[in-house]
């Protein structure tokens, strides 16, 4: 029953951001509707187009009949977009838009993938290690490092990145997904070539991200330091490793784990600038470039996608603490999220 209900929650939530961007389309000052017309217009001049081929033109790009009452556009609409169909890209000529999230979001899921792996594993060993040796110069020190680094934005770290590794020392490519005329495939050589161009934009993310993973591991093992049973294990002779890791690393990873799946949102947010800075052909440059295009079905697939990641990624992290954690039960640890 707890599994139905939140899947219904995220279900009605996701419809509910659907809404939202069918209001945000009909509110939008110059909406796909007087974009196409203006199109049309200079390609055609104003007297030759009429109101019909401007609406025709707009449902088959946006999905949306501008002639049709509300009521029937939003239903329209919704079910479009719940069968897969997000409508057409005017900025790449009319491709439809599910084809072209399809084609970009392999590369922004690798690229966010390896970031948030490489993040919170380097800030969650870094922070142990911070948490058991408190107060000492290297506590003192990472702790600094991590606050400053964490302070620093992904894209001036970015563009730091590229400037010198790329720009002047010509150790990493400054922009693309793999090498030019390299024949894409499951070979050693194009595996290596995609890894090697998404070195930078991944070293940006993890630089000015694990520290605030560091810092909060740091907070939560402390606290497990100090907790009675710690205490209690010492006094049983129980051996240093095993409760280093046993119990209170894995009591101190509990409530960073929802953290992971969330911080899935910001990575996604995250790469739009980055990927326009290393021209990384994902859901994030497509989306700058729809943006400046004025191509509101690409936007709106693309940002529906977005969301539809973050929520299930929530809804996974919600079903799953409680397996993860033996001690949170079904109806009283779950009802916390």
């Amino acid at each position: 029953m707890y599994i139905i209900k939140r899947i219904g929650q995220a279900f009605v939530t996701f419809i509910a951001v659907i809404t939202v961007t069918f209001g945000l389309i009909r509110a939008i000052p110059g909406g796909p509707a007087d974009h196409i017309r203006a199109q049309v217009m200079r390609s055609r001049g104003a007297d030759g187009v009429s109101m019909s081929e401007i609406n025709s033109l707009t449902e088959t790009y946006t999905n949306i009949d501008p002639s049709a009452p509300v009521h029937v556009q939003y239903y329209n609409y919704l079910t479009s977009i719940l069968q897969g169909d997000m409508g057409q890209s005017i900025a790449f000529g009319g491709r439809d838009v599910s084809a072209l999230i399809i084609e970009a979001a392999p590369w922004t899921i690798f690229l966010l993938t390896l970031s948030i792996l490489l993040t919170f594993g380097i800030g969650i060993v870094l922070g142990a290690v911070m948490a058991y040796r408190e107060g000492s110069r290297f506590d003192i020190g990472s702790t600094v490092l991590s606050m400053f680094l964490n302070s620093v934005p992904y894209y001036i770290a970015a563009i730091f990145l590229v400037y010198v590794l790329s720009i002047q020392l010509s150790i990493f490519p400054q922009s693309g997904n793999y090498t030019v005329g390299l024949e894409p495939g499951l070979s050693p050589i194009f595996i290596s070539d995609v890894f090697y161009h998404a070195t930078l934009p991944i070293a940006s993310l993890v630089i000015t991200g694990f520290g605030g993973t560091a810092i909060t591991m740091r907070g939560n093992a402390i606290q497990e330091i100090g907790e009675d049973y710690i205490r209690v294990a010492h006094l049983r002779g129980v051996p240093g490793r095993r409760i280093a890791v046993r119990y209170v690393g894995r009591n101190a990873l509990l409530p960073m784990y929802t953290n992971l799946m969330i911080s899935v949102g910001f990575m996604f947010g995250g790469s739009v600038i980055l990927e326009e800075i290393f021209a990384y052909p994902g859901l994030g440059k497509y989306l700058l470039q729809s943006i400046h295009a004025r191509d509101y079905s690409l936007m709106m697939g693309i940002f529906l996608v977005i969301t539809c990641a973050v929520l299930i990624c929530i809804l996974i992290a919600d079903l799953t603490y409680g397996l993860i954690d033996p001690r949170v039960s079904e109806g009283e640890g779950k009802e916390a999220y």
